[in-house]
């Protein structure tokens, strides 16, 4: 049964209009196809448009993208309940994105593959209500203020509610799984399941097991058939941490699984189709990986639609104050305990700090202050801040935790927050960096 709602498909690609038509028309009541923009008012006064499909460039030796944008703002202006989706090279996803940022709806990638273009325009034509993803539970990001903060609000505002693979990138610290969650509960799939990998935690022998699944006898201990979390996220979001630390040759098979959007469970022939929004994250320059050849290319521009970067804390000082109150609050109420204010020099000394460990470095500290005072208000000497620490003024009464913890902290700012780095620079693992991070409240 076809659904009802009026299409219009404006490209002057006479081949990508057939195309398009012929897919849609088996789907919708009515399509209309056009090669001229400038007959996109009329059409509006002629027929209820439900949506828009609008190329980005016209005229032949042009990708400015300047046209589609224009005509974007036309139709909104026009008839601001049209859904506009945007259809753009992958060269020109940037035009996209400041697209979507007035007021597009989403946007397809040319060559497009159908079931892409038909879920990406059935969505638009009947838009669930966006604030239904609002009320799912595990909403906590913190975004403060401050004027960077702000901007990266706005845009998540205008991405989250599209099918758009996404990238985090940021700093240790600055709460990329919290804006991976916030993503998925402002978009159109918050009904529907998140599931979060850390790939840095996967070992490489069960990768295909743990994100594919398996059945019963694929290997030794396979006792039964299970699912992997591409299945389990099916119509929902799945988030994948840590994306840098994928080896080359599991790369290549992450990349096979976006690209026919199915999976095939270890130890069996038959795949299974998936339905999932992508979001990933890192704290690595994937740009210089790819020109290293660490990471492949057409994984990157797979998982980089669109690219989210998250600033570190003292690029945000603004926020600090608001964040330490809150994690006051947060503590004061977990530990039963009358929620302390903060003295005035304990404010400069949590401002003034760099914080390399960003935001968990700054929630440990608070934390731990909460536990150990009593005090109605806290003070710069309740706070185990570097720049407090006699310890590390002298080098004649170091000890040698005092020196662990100033070598740690002095490698967590060198290599700008990469735990990767850090580890590898100290010689110890992962898990051991982080077991002293915690300990000495970095």
């Amino acid at each position: 049964m076809k659904k009802k709602g009026t299409l219009l498909v404006v490209d002057d690609n006479r081949a990508v209009l057939q195309s398009v038509d012929l897919l849609m028309s088996a789907q919708l009541e009515k399509v209309i196809t056009c090669t001229n923009p400038e007959l996109i008012p009329s059409l509006l006064k002629e027929h209820k448009l439900d949506a828009v499909l609008l190329d980005m460039n016209f005229h032949a030796g042009i990708n400015s993208g300047n046209e589609g944008l224009y005509w974007l703002r036309e139709i909104k202006r026009l008839s601001p309940n049209t859904q506009v989706v945007l259809f753009t090279a992958y060269a020109d996803i940037s035009l996209a994105v400041n697209g979507m940022k007035e007021g597009a709806a989403d946007f397809v990638v040319k060559p497009f593959d159908n079931q892409t273009m038909s879920e990406t325009l059935l969505k638009a034509i009947s838009p669930k209500p966006k604030d239904k993803g609002r009320k799912t539970k595990g909403q906590n990001m913190l975004w403060g203020s401050s004027p960077a903060m702000e901007r990266l609000r706005i845009m998540v505002e205008k991405v989250a509610p599209t099918d758009a693979n996404i990238l985090i990138t940021g700093e240790n610290g600055t709460g990329k799984d919290l804006l991976a969650r916030e993503l998925h509960a402002q978009s159109l799939r918050a009904q529907g399941p998140l599931e979060i990998v850390d790939m840095g935690a996967v070992v490489d022998t069960l990768f295909e097991s743990e994100l594919y699944g398996h059945v019963r006898g694929a290997f030794t201990d396979a006792k039964t058939d299970r699912i992997g979390k591409f299945e389990s996220a099916n119509e929902g979001t799945i988030f994948l941490d840590e994306i840098a630390n994928l080896p080359l040759p599991l790369q290549a098979k992450l990349l096979t699984v976006l690209q026919q959007r199915q999976v095939v469970p270890v130890g069996s022939n038959s795949p299974r189709p998936v339905n999932v929004r992508l979001i990933c994250a890192t704290n690595r320059n994937l740009e210089a990986m790819v020109q290293e050849g660490a990471f492949r290319q057409d994984l990157y521009y797979r998982i980089n639609s669109i690219h989210l970067e998250l600033p570190p804390l003292r690029q945000r000082k603004a926020d600090i104050l608001a964040l330490a109150n809150l994690f006051i609050e947060k503590y004061a109420k977990q530990y039963g305990k009358g929620a302390p204010q903060l003295s005035q020099g304990a404010i400069n000394a949590l401002t003034d700090c760099q914080w390399p460990g960003n935001i968990r470095q700054l929630q440990h500290c608070i934390e731990k202050a909460v536990i150990l005072s009593d005090k109605p208000m806290l003070t710069s000497s309740d706070f185990d801040l570097p720049q407090n620490s006699p310890a590390l003024e002298s080098a004649g009464e170091t000890t040698l935790e005092d020196m662990e913890q100033r070598m740690i902290a002095q490698a967590i700012a060198d290599c700008q927050g990469n735990m990767s780095l850090v580890a590898k620079r100290l010689g110890i693992t992962r898990q051991t960096l982080y077991n002293k991070i915690k300990k000495y409240n970095l």
